[in-house]
């Protein structure tokens, strides 16, 4: 094959030839594969060009000498290839007789280079311009013919197992949103953390999904959906891993903002993943029955924390500096998810509609295919075939990057790469604010930032005021005892929920027991004897302790509060945390309230899936949104526990309706190649404003239900009022 047709071989439509060929001459690869499909609707015609296929096309020769393929463009193109005087040159270049010869042009001089310039940059935007245009052209045309493919491979056994598949990807964020809340009782003594470092534990995950969301929902547009999900479930899953097993404080926090960040861009890709294989009639009520498996896994992580953190005989201590408690096993059972989400997202394929917006139609049409066969096996017609044979392809902007040559070391190749990538997710992004997106964009941010606020916030205030009413009812069981003399007398029982006021104790014994809610004011103790005392929540105010013996008890002086001590020892004092915590009978409770708010999704769930593609997405937004404000106000009436639990059932029930409608509208409101990245920022956002929502909302625990009443029904008045000005999407192909 002749030289100069291997070399002009790599030249594809729309690159620069000019710096291509000085790529050539310098020795350097162009490390790129470019497919060129012929286009069905507009009659053009591209050649889809892979380096080792270039044997595929054979060379014709022109009357002038020169070769060309058979099959290219050049046909169409004034009946001739580039000539060898024009090499180099797009055909959008002016190119005049004599350039080569190094004569210039008649309006070329030194003192116009200013206006060449500028004349340069306009031909470039006049290019961009016109590209976008093209390919505005292109996805529209897609949309309409992908539809129609959708509806020939119909709805069966494909999208059902890939329902299931994405659906353990969800429920994998779902756990992931309970596990620190539920292990922090048991988890806030091997690991001795004050109120602000348990507060910490409890945002951090929030912060680590918001920025996963961000990552991997601009990623997934780049590199493919399944690509992006299989990389964020695994780093998910490595770390939450590594945080059952780590000791100390900073490690398991730093483990579980990996394992957030990890885990956040599961509802953003899952969601845009599952939509593109699914046809306009099926969209919004199988997306909606999507929802439920982020209800399974709190049910999946309620019922594995009522299972095994009680059970304290589930673990094992290697020295004294190792020890590895029921809780631990508990956060490594909720990894399960996420790891079975990978083994069986591998077995299915990239999303055909994020092939064909880059290109790469044989690739899509065999997946194309393989849904159709699937679904026609199922229904019991093996017969059918495909009839689709050309798919319209988005054009693509051919773009240069330098990615070094073969003396690059590959540490510098994969920086430029990891560089080239960065800025495309960040133009990317950039684009969702465009003039035809940036209306819908900012009304979407204020629609997502008041739902997570007022939703995030409650859901974590609503226990917070359990716990405030548990607290109130054990405060007002008090036992109190004012000047109690006790001589020669010996406490070997729990002493629980008293105070004891100008007592006297003399020559009395406190052998193996448990001191929980004691306090003792202005007491006088005179040769006692303390033994074997584990405490929790007492103190020793104004007390006098003379010739007393404290031998292997947790009494620390922190608990002697302006106490006098008179020939008293203290031997053997137990090691440890100095720190009080929280009754563990009461993990009980938030495992049950926990399982029962989740339980309360289901009807909710059903209801707006079987409506979704029946009244619209903004209907059931603005209806939901509206109804959950009015509920808000019946806060006022929960002044018991099982009133709590009830407010909470019913606020989750009625306000997953509104978290379905968001959700396929998010999916149906932005076009495939900005679907994801839009999705992530607006996830990303959704969570700061859950960190907000919960740190506001629990500061008034105990103070006033006012201000959480007027917060949350505010934000979902505007909500609703917001969301009744976005375009509806029922009815709508997938743009």
């Amino acid at each position: 094959m002749d030289e100069g047709y291997r070399d002009r071989s790599a030249f594809i439509k729309g690159a620069k030839d000019i710096a291509k060929e000085v790529k050539r001459q310098a020795g350097k690869k162009v490390g790129r594969h470019v497919d060129r499909m012929a286009d069905e609707y507009t009659k053009r015609s591209y050649t889809r060009f892979e380096e080792d296929d270039d044997d595929d096309d054979y060379p014709v020769q022109a009357q002038d000498g020169s070769y060309y393929r058979s099959n290219s463009r050049a046909n169409d193109d004034d009946d001739a290839a580039h000539s060898d005087s024009t090499e180099g040159h797009d055909e959008d270049d002016e190119i005049y007789e004599g350039e080569y010869q190094g004569i210039p042009r008649q309006d070329s001089s030194a003192g116009k280079a200013d206006g060449q310039a500028g004349g340069a940059a306009r031909v470039q935007h006049r290019d961009l311009a016109q590209y976008e245009g093209e390919r505005r052209k292109d996805q529209e045309e897609l949309a309409q013919q992908y539809e129609t493919i959708l509806q020939e491979c119909g709805h069966g056994r494909f999208q059902w197992t890939l329902y299931f598949v994405l659906g353990l990807a969800l429920m994998a964020d779902g756990v992931e949103i309970f596990v620190v809340g539920f292990v922090l009782p048991s988890a806030e003594k091997d690991m001795c953390l004050s109120e602000p470092n348990k507060g910490m534990l409890g945002l951090i995950v929030y912060l680590g999904m918001m920025v996963g969301a961000f990552v991997w929902g601009g990623l997934a547009d780049r590199i493919g959906r399944r690509q992006t999900l299989l990389i964020s479930l695994s780093i998910n899953s490595v770390f939450a891993f590594f945080s059952s097993f780590v000791q100390g404080y900073s490690s398991f926090l730093f483990c579980r903002l990996l394992s957030g960040v990890g885990i956040g861009g599961s509802i953003p890709i899952v969601f845009s993943y599952y939509s593109e294989f699914l046809a306009q009639e099926k969209r919004g009520e199988h997306l909606s029955w999507l929802c439920m498996f982020w209800m399974i896994g709190g049910i999946y992580a309620s019922a594995m924390a009522w299972a095994i953190i009680p059970h304290y005989g589930w673990s094992f201590q290697m020295g004294s500096a190792y020890q590895f408690h029921s809780w631990r096993v508990f956060v490594l059972v909720c990894a399960f998810p996420s790891v079975a989400a990978i083994a069986a997202l591998n077995t299915m394929p990239e999303s055909p509609r994020f092939f064909l917006e880059n290109g790469k139609h044989d690739e899509a049409w065999m997946i194309l295919k393989q849904v159709h066969d699937t679904n026609m096996r199922a229904k019991g017609y093996p017969e059918r075939v495909f009839s689709v044979t050309n798919i319209k392809t988005v054009k693509q902007l051919d773009e240069l990057v330098d990615m070094g040559d073969d003396t690059t070391a590959w540490h510098q190749r994969w920086k430029l790469k990891l560089i080239n990538l960065f800025h495309q997710v960040w133009n990317n992004f950039l684009t969702v604010f465009n003039p035809e997106y940036r209306r819908v964009t900012y009304m979407m941010m204020a629609v997502w930032f008041s739902m997570s606020f007022s939703y995030y916030g409650l859901t974590v205030w609503f226990p917070d005021m359990i716990k405030y009413l548990q607290k109130q009812e054990y405060n007002s069981r008090t036992k109190v005892f004012i000047k109690q003399k006790v001589e020669h007398m010996t406490f070997n029982f729990t002493l629980e929920n008293q105070i004891h006021r100008q007592g006297e104790y003399f020559n009395t014994k406190f052998l193996n027991l448990k001191m929980k809610s004691m306090v003792f004011e202005d007491s006088l103790f005179e040769e006692c004897y303390f033994e074997d005392i584990t405490s929790t929540n007492t103190f020793f105010k104004n007390c006098t302790f003379i010739a007393t013996l404290f031998y292997n008890t947790d009494l620390f002086k922190y608990r002697l509060i302006n106490s006098r001590l008179i020939n008293s020892t203290f031997l053997h004092n137990k090691e440890g945390c100095l720190l009080d915590f929280s009754d563990e009978n009461n993990a009980y409770m938030i495992y049950f309230v926990s399982f029962l708010g989740t339980l309360a999704v289901l009807p909710g769930n059903i209801v707006s899936a079987l409506l979704m593609d029946k009244i619209g997405r903004l209907r059931m937004l603005a209806g939901s949104s509206v109804i959950s404000c009015v509920s808000c106000f019946f806060l006022s009436f929960g002044n018991s526990e099982s009133a709590m639990i009830a407010l909470l059932c019913l606020f989750g029930g009625i306000s997953i309706a509104s978290w379905n409608a968001l959700d396929v509208l998010t999916v149906e409101l932005y076009p495939s190649d900005k679907r994801t990245t839009a999705f992530g920022f607006l996830n990303a956002l959704c969570k700061l404003a859950a960190v907000l929502g919960i740190s506001i909302f629990q500061s008034f625990v105990g103070i006033t239900k006012a201000v959480p009443i007027l917060f949350a029904s505010g934000a979902l008045a505007a909500g609703s009022f917001l969301a009744l000005k976005l375009p509806e999407t029922r009815g709508q192909v997938l743009q």
